[in-house]
């Protein structure tokens, strides 16, 4: 997959340590709303998912989703393919 979505990208002009909250509660949750707020609005959302997925050790919000959202997401896709 090419990584020119990655110019397209809407997270290209915030903090970067928006999308790598640290903590569980309190102030990483408004950490991670922002953070999913800028993904709602970016138009390389999906193929920052499918980077994402492809690339399951990666730590942070990318494509809209934390990582363990995104292993929930992983899961999903295996159960539905086995069924």
């Amino acid at each position: 997959m090419s990584n020119d979505w990655r110019h397209a990208a809407a997270c290209r002009e915030t903090d970067p340590e928006l999308h790598f909250p640290v903590g569980t509660t309190g102030v990483h949750l408004v950490q991670v709303a922002e953070a999913k707020a800028v993904c709602a609005s970016c138009p390389a959302l999906k193929e920052c998912l499918e980077w994402a997925l492809d690339n399951p050790s990666i730590e942070g919000i990318w494509g809209g989703l934390t990582d363990g959202e995104r292993r929930n997401y992983r899961r999903r896709q295996l159960r539905a393919m086995a069924a």
